[in-house]
């Protein structure tokens, strides 16, 4: 088994008081290995950023503040910004903010197309609008495309790294391929009372169910409880399902394939069925996506 497929996915609490230096290392060391060029860190407080050689993207986790992007001390851009906001920094360009703000910061290899804005509001965007799919498909999800692969999804296309803030009430379990497809993260921003995320590293084995035993059945499956201001990596071939009202900017590196969302839960059902499990011994798993295979 390859170290892609061993991968499981890493959790740094962001959000609480002091951060969290060591989840936030391990799970730098792991993103990182599996993506080479791109890095990503938690920057607390944020109230100014160098310009530097490679371009940036800047999630806002907390905070409030006016911020002006310059080249050289000529300002080239400027506006408010708040959670949920998406600041992009190209090489050469620097950030002031008015007030700090918690951010999450990822370093993307190669140049930003010209035409992708320096600052991407979705809520404050007319251009971006609820677009019901993927972890979101009921009729008024709250689901807004910040950067996408396909013009056709969106406004801002980028290949390098693509991003949608949504709100998973009921999401499919699903994994991306360990060849070909993209790692996710989650910046978690809000999660609702009985917000929660199943994963799982047992793909292989789901997949391949026919001879499973019944005592292997409990330990398929792990249930996550997050918090806001956590950051999650999810790597590519981990299984994962958000139920429950968690709020996030779901960030994919590189930028999300059409194709690559390989559904499972035709395979947790038939778990189910075939060991009778029920209850709370049941593997969880989205009913709509379960009549059979599922590629989006």
């Amino acid at each position: 088994m390859s170290t892609r497929e061993q991968a499981t996915i890493q959790t740094a609490h962001l959000g609480r008081a002091g951060g969290d230096p060591e989840g936030m290392r391990a799970l730098t060391a792991a993103f990182e290995a599996g993506n080479p060029g791109y890095s990503v860190e938690s920057a607390a407080t944020l109230q100014s950023l160098e310009a530097g050689a490679s371009a940036k993207a800047a999630f806002i986790t907390s905070g409030a503040a006016g911020a002006r992007v310059s080249v050289s001390g000529e300002e080239v851009a400027r506006s408010s910004v708040t959670v949920g906001d998406l600041l992009w920094l190209r090489s050469g360009e620097e950030l002031t903010l008015d007030a700090p703000c918690d951010a999450v910061l990822f370093t993307v290899p190669g140049e930003l197309p010209a035409e992708l804005p320096t600052f991407i509001r979705p809520d404050h965007d007319p251009k971006i609008t609820d677009t019901p799919g993927g972890c979101a498909e009921e009729e008024r999800a709250y689901r807004r495309i910040l950067v996408t692969w396909l013009a056709d999804n969106g406004p801002y296309t980028f290949e390098g790294l693509n991003a949608h803030r949504v709100r998973m009430w009921n999401s499919f379990s699903h994994y991306h391929p360990p060849e070909g497809g993209f790692d996710e993260l989650y910046v978690v921003q809000e999660v609702e009372e009985g917000g929660r995320i199943h994963t799982s590293v047992a793909r292989e084995r789901i997949e391949a169910h026919e001879e499973l035993e019944l005592e292997e059945a409990g330990e398929l499956v792990q249930t996550l409880t997050p918090e806001a201001g956590d950051l999650m990596y999810i790597p590519r071939g981990v299984i994962h399902r958000a139920v429950g009202g968690v709020l996030a900017q779901v960030v994919t590196v590189p930028g999300f394939k059409p194709g690559f969302e390989i559904g499972v839960d035709h395979h947790l059902r038939a778990i189910n069925e075939r060991l009778g499990l029920e209850g709370e011994a049941a593997l969880p798993y989205q009913q709509d996506a379960s009549a059979g295979p599922l590629i989006k």
